[in-house]
């Protein structure tokens, strides 16, 4: 039998840690009030260790973060804490620079550390299971409880479960759906050992995609001396940018935004306006010439590094301000009039809320430059495949191109929960037949309750809020959930307990 006050934590990256964080701090604070025992144990359920996700769990040096150190802080109220974590190890890191993505894990997981040793001082126990989650269910004989099933076989039962789950799912680059099991297709650059594993040295490496995940791929490939060329449908690299940083200063402009009427039909023209007004208040430049109009993407990407590095591109303060004010208005609306603000500005979110460090920048134009890295100019026509390589049939090309690898990096599908047909059951992998997908939150991050039933016990924070929640990856907003989420806990629990007590006197 489980113990009663149970609260299950699904996932360990920085969405989890933080839920684990939080919850522990709002726990202490309460038991130092009340020293009530409405919980007694947390259970975090991940195959990887606490704090080492898909995300930033990757030991490699060469994976940057791409948000500066101010951004990256597990405590939302205290926005340097990340700062002097690594300052206190002996490195001398400054708010606004990006630093190797292990550090942030590192940095995760002595935060999980010290939560389990505060939980213990108070009577809670924290525990690590290192598996998957299938299903949510509710628990035999007892409706106000839930049944967590593991992928191992395992049950687990709750009083509450925070869903924290990431991205796990590659996308498969159009051309290649049947050719995902050829020995010589990798479906992600991650984790960067396997391009090591894998590929044979000296490799022609064909990187599917040219946002962020490709832009990883290459610089992986390049430093293992292997020749990788680069091709998506767009042919568009990331805008350049310093990093992505805190908020400097309030931007009167983006108050305004948050507050436009959800129901107004000029709405994205509105959102529009105020992001290019915020950036008006940055510096003298005007925004066309804080960026390139090159026609061809290694061009513009060396201009906009120059930019950048001239101390020309201020755009990059407004960034997370206007993400933040996005996310506010993104929860007043309803959920297709929110993704299609989201559809109708995907240009800017690809370019420029997804910009590439401008020292990752450096690094692709000395690759290109020395012609190691190539930029193809089209996507595929045609492709084929033997257990040699790779046939690259280019438009307008008379012959295929010969390639020994093929590495997919087109991105990660969105996690999504899936509710069964008789609604008992939430599904977190899979989407098993008759199962529709749970495509609202409620305005707490609850999971909306089956039609006619009771609210579930089970909340999201981190990337699985984005069927409610605009730029649900940006790590500040997480942090924020997190904290927010981990006092509804306390407090959902805490008032159960009230009423059971009630009930038995």
């Amino acid at each position: 039998m489980e113990p009663t006050g149970h609260v299950v934590v699904v996932g360990a990256g920085v969405a989890g840690t933080g839920v684990v964080v939080q919850l522990v701090a709002a726990l202490a604070a309460r038991r130092d009030r009340t020293a009530d025992r409405a919980v007694n144990a947390v259970t975090v359920v991940d195959p990887h260790p606490p704090g080492w996700g898909l995300a930033f769990g990757d030991p490699d040096p060469l994976l940057l973060c791409n948000s500066a150190a101010d951004a990256n802080s597990l405590l939302a109220g205290d926005p340097l804490d990340f700062v002097r974590h690594l300052r206190g190890l002996g490195r001398p890191v400054g708010p606004l620079d990006c630093v190797p993505r292990s550090w942030l894990a590192a940095y995760c997981r002595d935060h999980y550390d010290r939560a389990r040793e505060t939980a213990a001082r108070h009577g809670v126990t924290v525990t690590h299971v290192p598996a998957g989650v299938r299903t949510v269910t509710t628990a035999p004989g007892d409706g106000t409880r839930r049944r967590v099933l593991l992928d191992d076989g395992r049950e687990l039962t709750a009083d509450a479960v925070v869903v924290c789950t990431g991205v796990r799912e590659p996308k498969v680059p159009d051309g290649f759906a049947g050719l995902t099991g050829h020995p010589r297709y990798l479906d992600a650059p991650y984790p960067a050992a396997r391009l090591r594993e894998r590929l044979r040295p000296g490799s022609r490496v064909l990187v599917l995609g040219t946002r962020q995940s490709a832009v990883d791929a290459a610089l992986l490939l390049c430093r293992e001396g292997h020749r990788p060329t680069l091709t998506s449908r767009s042919g568009v690299l990331p805008a350049v940018r310093g990093s992505l940083c805190a908020p400097p200063r309030p931007f009167p402009p983006l108050d305004r935004l948050a507050r436009l009427d959800p129901e107004d039909p000029l709405l994205a023209e509105r959102v529009l306006r105020c992001v290019v007004e915020a950036v008006r208040l940055t510096g003298p430049l005007p925004l066309r010439r804080q960026s390139s109009r090159a026609a061809g993407p290694v061009e513009r990407l060396r201009e906009e590094t120059a930019l950048v590095e001239a101390g020309a591109c201020t755009w990059q303060q407004v960034v997370a301000a206007g993400m933040e004010a996005v996310i506010e208005l993104g929860a007043r609306l309803p959920a297709d009039r929110c993704r299609a603000l989201m559809d109708r500005f995907d240009w800017a979110v690809s370019r420029y809320v997804t910009a590439m460090t401008v020292v990752n920048a450096r690094r692709l134009l000395d690759h290109l430059d020395a012609g190691v890295l190539r930029l193809a100019p089209h996507y595929p026509a045609a492709v084929t495949a033997d257990p040699d390589g790779w046939q690259i049939h280019w438009p307008g090309a008379a012959a295929p191109e010969p390639y020994d690898h093929v590495v997919a990096a087109a991105g990660f599908h969105l996690p999504l929960l899936h509710r069964s047909a008789d609604g008992t059951a939430l599904h977190v992998t899979g989407a098993p037949p008759g199962s529709a997908p749970v495509d609202r939150l409620e305005a707490d991050l609850r999971v909306r309750p089956a039609a006619g039933g009771p609210p579930d016990p089970v909340w999201v924070v981190g990337v699985g809020t984005h069927v409610r929640i605009p730029f649900a990856n940006h790590l500040r907003n997480v942090v924020r959930q997190a904290r927010d989420v981990a006092v509804d806990v306390t407090e959902a629990m805490a008032g159960s307990v009230a009423v059971e007590g009630a009930g038995r006197s």
